[in-house]
């Protein structure tokens, strides 16, 4: 069974949307007419993902698909479109000075109008009559393509790629994109742009629709598999009427540095408290056997001073704290053993726990509670 080019969901054919009848097997490759006999149309299937909603064919890609042809090279139009992305894209990133490579650059159209700018212009293409091409008008292009997540570029790392209509041809986005972010420094930005399938569901331009688009992306589907692919999108366009234009940046890590910082400062915490208490020949009990509770215990090593946990919940009595083996107890097995000092470790419920502490046990008994890396006495 096929299955989604971006998320991988099996495409049944209750996603089926129509069939295009008797079209092109390709737009390249036009037949001479020897060759017309031989050529012969196709019905493309026209299928919509049901969990991401990408609009995809059901037809293998054509065999150019790693090539990058411009037939109509570039026009006045194009090439002023160009530098005004160029423009503001180097602004937006602060990319003066920086390098940055065109994914599917042919023969460097676009890179020609890129070294215009301050900045170190690359490409790479498969196809390598192209490659020469661009090598002769003295341009940095690489011969290869994103086949694998794990290729590396010729010049990487880069601190941004573009992608010009490119992506719609891929039967593996995900790679290529894989590909693109681990061949981009740490903060690596993008421009990339493909055809609107929002715009062509817009105006019905059925015409639009061929073989070699294997992927019709709108707004929302491109900007999933973008995010799917470590990237966050910081602006998207529409361009020249029919085109989605979007400026992403590669997903910072999350930093867990305040985790880390909490976890050292709350177990010195945990251990000086305990150990203030020891010294004055105080007994120790914690209220609470939660999640919390079993992290900030395993966490601090005290198991060994803590004398057992109370809990209200039945279900959890008679049992032991994961790791650190300590007796969970109902609130009464504090009349069987007394304790000087009742720890709270419930977040949520430290001043409801406290009153019944007080209500139960009187007001002999200490009350403390964790306060995010502290404790606090009640």
């Amino acid at each position: 069974m096929k299955r989604c080019i971006v998320c991988g969901e099996a495409l049944g054919r209750d996603g089926f949307l129509l069939t295009l009848t008797n079209q092109p097997s390709g737009a390249q490759n036009i037949p001479l007419q020897d060759e017309l006999t031989q050529d012969n149309g196709m019905d493309l299937p026209m299928i919509q993902c049901s969990a991401c909603g990408l609009i995809q064919l059901e037809c293998e890609p054509v065999p150019y698909f790693r090539d990058t042809i411009r037939a109509g090279g570039v026009s006045t139009t194009a090439a002023q479109l160009r530098r005004e992305q160029y423009r503001h894209f180097i602004d937006l990133c602060g990319l003066k000075g920086k390098k940055i490579v065109e994914v599917g650059c042919g023969q460097g159209e676009f890179l020609d109008i890129l070294s215009e700018f301050p900045v170190d212009a690359y490409g790479i293409e498969h196809k390598p009559e192209l490659v020469e091409i661009g090598r002769k008008k003295g341009l940095n292009i690489s011969s290869g393509f994103t086949e694998t997540a794990d290729t590396v570029i010729e010049g990487a790392p880069f601190d941004a790629f573009l992608s010009f209509n490119f992506i719609e041809h891929q039967p593996a986005p995900n790679t290529m994109l894989r590909c693109i972010y681990r061949n981009l420094t740490e903060n690596g930005c993008g421009l990339i742009t493909a055809p609107s399938m929002d715009y062509i569901l817009h105006h019905s331009s059925y015409y639009e629709l061929m073989r070699d688009h294997i992927a019709y992306y709108s707004e929302e589907t491109l900007r999933f598999l973008l995010n799917r692919n470590g990237f966050t999108v910081i602006e998207s366009t529409t361009v020249n009427r029919d085109t989605l234009s979007m400026i992403v940046k590669k997903r910072s890590m999350t930093d867990v540095s305040g985790l880390t910082a909490v976890r050292s400062s709350l177990s010195d915490a945990l251990g000086k408290y305990v150990s203030s208490r020891q010294q004055k020949g105080s007994k120790i009990a914690v209220w609470g056997a939660s999640h919390q509770a079993f992290a900030a215990l395993s966490t601090a090593d005290i198991s060994q001073e803590i004398a057992y946990i109370i809990d209200s919940a039945p279900f959890k009595q008679g049992r032991y704290s994961p790791a650190t083996h300590i007796p969970i107890v109902a609130p009464n097995a504090y009349f069987e053993d007394p304790v000087d000092c009742i720890l709270i470790i419930a977040p949520g419920y430290t001043n409801e726990i406290a009153d019944v502490i007080r209500d139960k046990f009187g007001h002999s008994v200490e009350i403390a509670a964790i306060r995010t890396d502290s404790i606090e006495l009640l």
